[in-house]
């Protein structure tokens, strides 16, 4: 699967593109603007799109924003620094979505990325971060006492970031989702690196976690078996991955999943057999095993979003 088109809504709101020009009629609008630049372009473009959408649309008025393309983003990182000048004008954002692109604009795993712990001192009140892309991308330990939604897509994410996540602290947290993707681009990150995580001591808030697109997605099924945070969640989901009929048997033996909302195991190498397994044991829950794969000649089992 590749991601082949731009979001129609975000936090809840719907997506507006904005271009330098455009009017608006009616400040305080309830969307999630959006600004992208072209392929020659740079900083100073995505600093001249951003500055015409303040004052335009009135910075104070801006509550969700899409940053699209900064230019050439498999040469270089975005622009965050623009985003942390403008934090005393960006007083009510509370979503924000950084590359947010299709392949045709940039590939996934090409993506650069950043330092992302100034971003988040600077705007105390974020509640929704969303990050696409994992080239450089880095979490020095911070503290945030509202952010509540963290979603990273990756076609390799580096065990170093979540590191620096489990070294930071994110009380409100209440949803996580991680695209963990392979070692071929940058996703290093074995089962220990997660423990953090799965055991939950220091997400106390959290309800959904999703560990997806996962190369390791037998040894992360295994290790929920008997993760304690899997007792409070809501929702798990271990979707995109490669999951075989392994790591679905030790997740199916461990502990009681029947307390979930919903268990999404879609694209997935486990047998018709084992599927329907889960709809059998977990009839009160809503699950997932759509999208089944089959190996290659080589027995080689490949997540949903790499390249």
């Amino acid at each position: 699967m590749t991601i082949g088109s731009n979001l129609t809504t975000f936090a809840g709101l719907p997506v507006r593109p904005f271009e330098p020009g455009t009017r608006v009629q009616r400040r305080g609008e309830r969307v999630a603007w959006r600004i992208s630049v072209g392929y020659d372009d740079g900083e100073r473009e995505v600093a001249d799109a951003l500055e015409a959408l303040m004052s335009t649309v009135g910075a104070h008025h801006i509550t969700a924003l899409v940053i699209g393309s900064w230019g050439e983003p498999h040469a270089f990182g975005p622009p965050l620094h623009l985003l942390t000048a403008a934090r005393d004008r960006l007083t009510e954002l509370r979503a924000l979505f950084i590359g947010e692109m299709t392949y045709e604009e940039c590939e996934i795993s090409w993506i650069n990325q950043g330092e992302y712990a100034p971003l988040l001192g600077a705007f105390p009140a974020l509640e929704v971060l969303h990050i696409r892309g994992a080239d450089g991308l880095r979490l020095s330990p911070v503290r945030h006492r509202r952010l509540r939604e963290l979603c990273v897509q990756s076609g390799g994410l580096p065990a170093s970031f979540i590191r620096g996540f489990n070294d930071s602290s994110f009380p409100a947290l209440t949803d996580l989702e991680l695209w963990l993707g392979t070692r071929e681009y940058g996703g290093d990150a074995v089962v220990d690196d997660l423990t953090p995580i799965m055991t939950g001591t220091e997400l106390p808030a959290l309800k959904r976690l999703a560990l997806c697109n996962a190369e390791i997605a037998d040894d992360v099924a295994t290790a929920l078996a008997a993760a304690p945070v899997v007792a409070r969640l809501e929702s798990l989901d271990l979707s995109m991955g490669a999951l075989s009929d392994a790591g679905a048997e030790a997740l199916l033996l461990g502990q009681p999943l029947t307390h979930l909302r919903s268990l999404d195991l879609s694209h997935h190498f486990m047998s018709q057999e084992m599927a329907a397994r889960f709809a059998e044991e977990l009839p009160g829950v809503r699950v997932d095993v759509s999208d089944e794969q089959e190996t290659d000649e080589d027995g080689f089992r490949y997540v949903s979003v790499a390249e």
